[in-house]
Formats: structure tokens, sequence, C-alpha cells
């Protein structure tokens, strides 16, 4: 491990709906080159990064679903085509930024990206890329919750950091309650008997099962990922039994 961080390799989760700006929607060129210039102030500090990144700019399976009339399986299939496409933004403007980049993806397509091969992953980090994982798990009725947890224990990694709009976990919706109180630090127990809405209760048993620390914290904070990864105060951490 480098010198002053507490991490030596993370995983960092993006929602879809970050890479499209303001609106949610789409691509926002500004907001990647500031997503990448946050993923390099991590990648500085000596870590090695992996990244899953979800498609709810373009389509979210199980809503789309269900407000328009397709097949389950064949809309999280549309979804996880959308994180390929938002995989694909993210290697751009990360190289941009002067980081060797690669994505593998779940799902065959190997004319824009490689597939996900395990080994090969953990031998780009140890080189120096960066890794951005797409497709999801490859498996429609699965979050990209459960494909960042499931790749960060592929990966070996020290701690999945859940990037968000909101600066940690709280015990309701801070934009709806001026009263909600924010979390510091929480047990994986804790926050599931009190139903807090960390990630999909599927990604986060599996953190509490294999021991997964994960760091909620708000992207749009400049320095956020960084300031975690060094151990200092930001946003969650939840740990432990």
């Amino acid at each position: 491990m480098s010198d002053g961080i507490r991490f030596s390799r993370v995983l960092l989760k993006i929602s879809g709906e970050m890479l499209g700006g303001e609106s949610g929607v789409g691509l926002d060129t500004d907001t990647l080159d500031y997503i990448a210039q946050e993923i390099k102030a991590v990648y500085d500090l000596g870590a090695q990064v992996a990244i899953v990144v979800g498609g709810g700019n373009f389509v979210r399976g199980s809503a789309f679903s269900e407000t328009g009339g397709i097949n389950r399986t064949v809309a999280d299939h549309m979804g996880m085509m959308g994180t390929i496409m938002n995989g694909l933004a993210l290697q751009s403007a990360i190289e941009k930024a002067g980081i060797a980049t690669r994505v593998q993806s779940a799902l065959d397509i190997s004319a824009v990206a490689e597939p996900f091969i395990r080994r090969r992953a953990i031998r780009h980090l140890e080189k120096g890329r960066v890794v951005v994982f797409a497709g999801g798990t490859g498996n429609p009725y699965f979050t990209t919750d459960t494909a960042s947890v499931l790749r960060a224990l592929e990966i070996d990694a020290d701690a999945l950091f859940k990037a968000t709009k909101v600066d940690g976990v709280y015990n309701k919706d801070p934009r709806k309650h001026a009263d909600a109180t924010k979390y510091d630090t929480l047990t994986f127990t804790e926050a599931i008997n009190q139903n807090l809405a960390v990630m999909d209760q599927t990604a986060f048993t599996m953190c509490r099962e294999h021991g997964m620390p994960v760091v909620v914290l708000d992207l749009n904070r400049s320095g956020g990922m960084a300031r975690a990864l060094k151990g200092e105060p930001e946003g969650t951490l939840v740990q432990g039994g």
C-alpha cells in the first residue's frame, strides 16, 4: 500500500444518472470530465482503481419493463448495453485525463470491450490501468449495485466506494426531511435492521457476508473520494457485522 492511503485497491460504483449531469439523462461531457478528474485524484495517490457504472441515464431495466410493457429480461439486457455506452464514455474521459483505461464487459461485445476475465482485470490494475466493468453481471434481474459488489470481491478490492448525490447515509431522506440525521459510521446489521437505503439488499447482504467495507459519499463534493481513500472523514463508512 502506498503511504498515506487507507485502501490500496478500490472499486467505485457510479450510477448512470451521475453521468447525465443535472438532467440525469444521456451523457454530459463536463460531468464526464469532472468525474475523470476525481478518479485521477484517487489514482494519483497510488491506489488501484476499478469502476462499475450503471445505465439508468439510458435505460433502467426494472422501471422500463413496468412502464414500457417490455419483457423484464429484454429490458435488463437493454440496460446492460446502456452501461457499456457509459463505460466507453468513461474510458475516453479518463484517458483524456492521462490514465490508461480498459473496459471489460460481462456481455460479449468484443469489437469495443474486452470480456470480463478476473485475472486479466487484476493484471491491468497491477500495471496501473483503470478498469471499467460494464454490462452489469451479464444476467437479468441483478442490479449494478450487485455487480459492483461481485466485481469488488472478485478483484480483492479493499473497499467499495458508492458515489451518490447525497453525502452519506441518513436515517431518512435529507432531501425531503430537514431533520434527517447523517451517520458517520454504521454496521451492516444496523443498516439492514433500520432499512436504510444504502444499496439493494442482495448487494448489501453480500457485503456483510464477505466483509466488504462500503463508503457512501457525494461524488459532487470535489476531492471526496481522495479524502475517503486517505481515511479522512467523508460520507458514511459501513463495515462490520
